[in-house]
């Protein structure tokens, strides 16, 4: 049982909690003294028993380990613009443990508070929990991290993580469209039994410009957009990647697709045009997402240098594949939408529905004025809607003649755009000897 001095130093949405757990009728209609005196007669409570010298345990001095953890009420607020609310969840139950869950719950009820007990608190937490006990609210400033699932942590000193580091939910992430390496600042909320880092209560600014100014604007889907006309270009000696360059080149913006039978080599083919772009001056953000491969793939990818935000074999639901893809094209969107320039690599596309295939190869474009979105994906054949088709021939490839690149079902429009005119009818010609042979 909880002491008086307890209860009275406690919220009232925690005495209503206890008074429910303990089925306390109608209690909501109580004033809060009057709750704690039917409290401590219904068993909830007790009156404090005096020490031989007269001082109580709560004269005493409390035990830090028996330190109250107050949950901060959630507040809300509209964004300008677009109209989704600024302050997220922050304590929503799936907030990190030991690792962060993904953050579906995006009610806007606050959880009702709960007096903590033997709460033991540790590093940044204590800290936290110390300026909520004074009354002061205390704001973290860091550097945006995402993770795969679609929260996040803001990094207190990075590049490397630290226990002071804060957890950003997957809500707050869509609702302030965060990107990592945003610059953050906003108040945050101790850790709640069995959580492992603080979380942040809403963002306050974005990049040193308030949150709302940030997310005010054209929305993604509107911003005006051209046919892409920076290259990137793929250096070294890989035959395959000088066929493409040159051939069937991309750039900026472009909605690639690199097609062909199984075993054709257009895996193979995508990997090492993703090794190529990874470190390219034209890239500020390059995600991979393997939906579908094979097992042993996998880890061909990460021996390669290129961690995939998202690995899915072929044994995976075709929704949890399609929501890897939505949730990576989602991310570049924000980039690009920012003014940065970010690839999406997707192999591949055959294990995701139809519809939404297309709507990830949508995504891409290049924005004018602005920042780009590249979708580069394998397919056994065109989705539709591609500026460039890749197509590899199986025959080629088997018998080790490369580049395996069918040129006669390739092609990229507007090349002149990218490779000028010279370049341009120097494909043509090519094209043409292809289709002749």
């Amino acid at each position: 049982m909880l002491p008086r001095s307890e209860l009275e130093q406690s919220p009232l949405a925690d005495l209503h909690v206890l008074a429910g757990e303990i089925g306390l009728d109608g209690y909501r209609r109580l004033r809060k003294a009057d709750l704690i005196d039917a409290l401590v007669k219904a068993g909830g409570g007790a009156d404090e028993p005096v020490a031989e010298d007269g001082v109580t345990d709560e004269d005493a001095g409390p035990d830090n380990d028996d330190a109250e953890e107050e949950r901060p009420a959630r507040r809300r607020s509209r964004r300008g613009g677009r109209g989704r609310t600024r302050d997220a969840d922050a304590g929503e139950d799936d907030a990190p443990k030991d690792e962060p869950a993904d953050d579906a719950d995006e009610e806007d009820e606050a959880p009702a508070r709960r007096p903590r007990s033997r709460a033991r608190r540790s590093g940044s937490g204590a800290a936290a929990g110390a300026a909520e006990d004074s009354g002061e609210e205390r704001v973290a400033e860091g550097v945006v991290e995402l993770l795969g699932n679609g929260s996040g942590f803001l990094r207190v000193s990075p590049p490397e993580p630290s226990d002071d580091d804060v957890y950003v939910s997957a809500a707050q992430v869509r609702r302030c469209e965060l990107v990592s390496g945003d610059k953050v600042t906003g108040p945050v909320r101790a850790p709640r039994r069995s959580e492992r880092y603080p979380s942040l209560v809403r963002v306050d600014t974005i990049n040193g410009r308030p949150a709302d100014e940030v997310a005010e604007g054209t929305h993604f889907d509107d911003l005006p957009s051209a046919f892409p006309s920076e290259r990137f270009a793929l250096e070294g000696e890989d035959p395959t990647l000088q066929a493409i360059g040159w051939l069937t080149p991309l750039g900026r913006g472009s909605r690639a697709v690199l097609v062909g039978e199984a075993r054709s080599g257009k895996s193979e083919a995508l990997r090492r045009l993703a090794v190529a772009l990874k470190d390219a001056d034209a890239v500020d953000q390059l995600s991979v997402v393997l939906t579908g491969v094979r097992p042993e793939e996998l880890s061909l990818w990460t021996d390669a240098g290129l961690e995939p935000a998202a690995s899915l074999s072929l044994a995976a639901s075709p929704d949890a594949q399609a929501q890897a893809a939505e949730r990576a094209v989602e991310t570049a969107r924000r980039v690009a939408a920012r003014g940065g320039h970010a690839v999406v690599v997707i192999d591949t596309l055959d294990a995701i529905a139809p519809g939404v295939a297309r709507r990830t190869l949508a995504a891409a474009r290049n924005i004018v004025d602005g920042g780009s979105l590249t979708v580069i994906a394998t397919a056994t054949k065109p989705i539709g809607g591609e500026t460039t088709v890749i197509a590899f021939d199986r025959a080629k490839t088997v018998s080790g003649r490369f580049p395996a690149i069918d040129l006669g079902a390739s092609g990229t429009l507007r090349p002149e755009l990218l490779v000028g005119q010279p370049g341009a009818e120097a494909i043509a010609e090519a094209q043409a000897t292809a289709l002749k042979g």
